[in-house]
């Protein structure tokens, strides 16, 4: 691995779906910082480096050189976007309301644990020959957009009028199953999604790992 930076923020990370919800969190919120690519495929996450900072093995990794003599670091992607939502209160996470905080959180949960991790998991299963059980998963984390849907009836963003946590996960697990989502059916989603892809901090944090 490179030597860190003496000062700011550094992510490290992959062209990974965790490393672009990060990316996007710091680009919403306007933070200052380097990224710093990890070569997945040539096994550089799981050095003796690498494993120092974070030993789950895992990407992203958030390096704060700002925090004193002892740099934060996160190895965790959801904390890194709440560490992100701090820099800047009442930006990605309502703070004034706490109606719209609780649908905000509410809502980024939902797509973590319904719609991110059973597609994650489908992913894995297939890798290791389970291709029927990565199909239920698949079609689970399909499904569960029919819930999202109802989310845009009213408003043009997951959690309410504007554009919050809920609608980081949202967006980089829905680009990532775009080819296989039938979009004439979910005409509200589509229109979120165009918007959201169009989004500076969006099109930033998409293609932070290039």
């Amino acid at each position: 691995m490179e030597n860190s930076a003496k000062n700011g923020i550094e992510l490290l990370g992959a062209k990974t779906g965790n490393c672009i919800r990060a990316a996007i969190a710091l680009e919403e919120v306007s933070a200052t910082y380097s990224v710093r690519k990890i070569r997945l495929h040539s096994g550089e996450h799981k050095t003796a480096g690498y494993l120092d900072l974070n030993p789950s093995g895992q990407v992203p990794t958030l390096i704060d050189h700002n925090q004193g003599e002892q740099p934060l670091v996160l190895a965790q992607s959801n904390a890194i976007i709440f560490y992100a939502a701090e820099m800047q209160p009442d930006t990605i996470l309502p703070v004034s309301d706490p109606r719209e905080r609780a649908r905000a959180l509410e809502r980024f949960f939902f797509f973590i644990t319904d719609v991110v991790v059973p597609s994650n998991t489908a992913f894995l299963l297939e890798r290791f020959g389970d291709a029927a059980g990565a199909a239920v998963l698949y079609q689970r984390s399909i499904a569960a957009l029919a819930v999202a849907e109802t989310y845009l009836g009213q408003h043009p963003y997951m959690a309410g009028d504007r554009f919050t946590v809920a609608d980081i996960p949202a967006v980089t697990i829905i680009s990532s199953m775009s080819s296989n989502i039938d979009w004439s059916q979910h005409s509200l989603l589509n229109r979120w999604y165009e918007q959201l892809m169009a989004r500076p901090s969006v099109t930033a944090g998409m293609h932070a790992f290039d």
